[in-house]
């Protein structure tokens, strides 16, 4: 009596979970994808008549051409900086606050009102921290809402918060009309504000800088090691996880989303009351900042080191590329490109990190490793020869690294899962 055996045909491609890599290779593969797409969004601007050496010459050593360029990428970077930070709170419980840009907002018009209603009846200082806290407070309660809604009727968070995106900007656009809100004029705006209710400023830059500073290193204590910050860090792994341990999920949904709407409110509040905006709340006053932000909080795997990093890049090359403008006439649409190439890149790059492809074996796929593993022993005997035909003494190690790297190409990214290898020894043969 024979069983009945039912088999599954493997497939002829398969994808499989890798281990643990090490951090040190992450972050040098990382910086590998960073340079690929810099290196890809050469060849593009080349096919737009512009010489990329000279591009990247005028975007990355531009914004150091005079104390005017260094200031404008510096006044670029600290509102990235902070929007990044807060949405990173928000995104380590796996809570997608894509609403950035109105909260950002929020906190500008709270912060607006305090310094227009205020500035004449409070010393300066304490109108800036009654700004401060106004910002934060708005920007947090705006971001909590949405919280509300996700925790009691399970409604979706990224469609939620893009939404009130727009509510947000049409507040700014209502409060143009509004008495004590409009400036004067036939054309619609929001008044300046008075000295009083503006930044210091140390050494020509808002002392927003301080805030960036501290706000990195708060961070990372808050999550690294803080109670609250262990709890945001279960939420996200596993819900359940964090029920079972004890944990009251939803208060710590509200809490982390109200703390992360309220940092991106103050980095609303020092934009309106900083000197990049002129000291006013505008229609545009975000600048795409928490677009930009998303990709700079994913890119930084949610670090807050990470994300300082991220953002000085992504800040200079959108205020290299202004400066590019100028000299070269590129567009300044050209950084947003750069920006989507270096984020489809390291998404690439993340892939092969995390993930190995298997090849079902056949000749095809032992061919070529048989035919990568002899092209590295024959390029470790190889060594160059010089004009008159005598041998060029080479570093060994340096040929034994490269021929190494020739016979694990495929070991790496392309495993091919050989059952039998006295056939592979038969082909070598």
């Amino acid at each position: 009596m024979t069983d009945n055996i039912n088999t599954v045909r493997e497939p002829l491609i398969r994808i499989a979970k890798r281990g643990d890599i090490k951090r040190g290779k992450a972050v040098m593969l990382y910086t590998f994808s960073v340079l690929f797409a810099i290196v890809i969004g050469g060849i593009f601007i080349s096919f737009i008549g512009v010489n990329p050496f000279r591009f990247y010459t005028e975007v990355f050593l531009g914004c150091f051409k005079s104390r005017i360029y260094f200031f404008g990428l510096i006044r670029t970077i600290m509102p990235l900086l902070i929007t990044s930070i807060g949405i990173s709170f928000a995104f380590k419980m796996k809570f997608w606050n894509i609403g950035a840009e109105g909260q950002f907002i929020i906190g500008a018009v709270c912060a607006t009102a305090v310094g227009l209603f205020l500035a004449d009846s409070l010393s300066h200082w304490l109108l800036i921290t009654l700004m401060f806290v106004a910002g934060a407070v708005g920007g947090g309660v705006y971001g909590l809402i949405t919280a509300v809604f996700k925790v009691q009727f399970g409604t979706n968070e990224t469609l939620l918060t893009l939404m009130f995106n727009y509510i947000a900007l049409y507040i700014v656009q209502y409060l143009t009309k509004v008495d004590g809100f409009r400036v004067e004029g036939s054309r619609p705006g929001i008044k300046v504000f008075s000295a009083n209710a503006w930044l210091d400023q140390i050494g020509g830059i808002d002392i927003t800088i301080i805030f960036c500073i501290v706000i990195v290193f708060a961070a990372f204590v808050y999550f690294r090691f803080t109670k609250h910050g262990y709890e945001v860090m279960i939420v996200g792994e596993s819900q359940n996880t964090a029920r079972y341990a004890g944990m009251n999920v939803k208060k710590i949904v509200l809490r982390t989303m109200f703390l992360s709407a309220a940092i991106i409110g103050v980095a609303g509040m020092f934009q309106a009351s900083g000197s990049a905006t002129g000291h006013q709340l505008t229609v545009g006053i975000t600048g795409g900042v928490g677009w930009t932000a998303i990709i700079v909080a994913w890119l930084a795997k949610l670090n807050p080191f990470g994300i300082l990093a991220v953002s000085v890049l992504m800040g200079i090359l959108k205020k290299g590329s202004e400066v590019a403008n100028s000299s070269l006439g590129v567009s300044t649409a050209v950084s947003d490109i750069l920006q989507s190439i270096i984020l489809f890149s390291v998404l690439a790059f993340d892939f092969f990190i995390n993930y190995r492809v298997i090849i079902k074996p056949n000749k095809f796929t032992k061919n070529i490793k048989i035919a990568l593993n002899k092209l590295g022993k024959n390029f470790k005997r190889c060594r160059p020869i010089s004009a008159d035909g005598t041998e060029i003494a080479v570093n060994n190690a340096y040929t034994d690294i490269e021929a190494k790297s020739y016979s694990v190409l495929l070991e790496d990214n392309l495993t091919v899962n050989n059952d039998n290898p006295s056939e592979t020894q038969e082909e070598e043969k």
